[in-house]
């Protein structure tokens, strides 16, 4: 079998895996539990796409707005943080343990670059934008007069 039906396969048993879950941890902990930590999974994973995906798919949309895709390939982590969002946000215990798997291993990376503490803010060129002062004289329009 190809990769697509496996997919398909894995997709189609992860309602019912979910549900054998489900009643596995209520049945330890009580259904009012499993119930409230399914709720809380749930808005996890809403404020974890409010906060960080909301931000990432502004990049992707800015990306393919210009047509550049070497943006996103500098952004690997976003598509993470957005996949783990996705993955707390569908109710179920497999999914919020895969989502927090992904969030932890995204977040606590020890390979990324120790962030700046002198003030400077350093953005991609889809990021920013010149925006004229109107207080300061434009010196273009000094440079193109004889």
């Amino acid at each position: 079998m190809n990769v697509a039906k496996w997919l398909l396969l894995a997709l189609l048993a992860l309602p019912l895996a979910e549900l054998v879950v489900f009643i596995a941890v209520a049945s330890s902990i009580g259904f009012a539990w499993a119930l409230l930590l399914i709720l809380a999974g749930s808005l996890a994973g809403g404020l974890v796409l409010r906060r960080a995906g909301g931000s990432h798919i502004a990049r992707v949309r800015g990306a393919l707005g210009q047509g550049s895709f070497t943006a996103l390939q500098a952004d690997g982590s976003g598509g993470v943080i957005l996949l783990a969002g996705i993955l707390l946000l569908i109710p179920g215990f497999i999914t919020d343990v895969v989502g927090l798997w992904l969030l932890a291993s995204t977040l606590f990376r020890h390979d990324r670059p120790a962030p700046r503490n002198d003030g400077v803010v350093d953005l991609e060129p889809e990021q920013w934008q010149h925006v004229p002062d109107p207080v300061l004289p434009d010196r273009r329009e000094r440079e193109q007069k004889p």
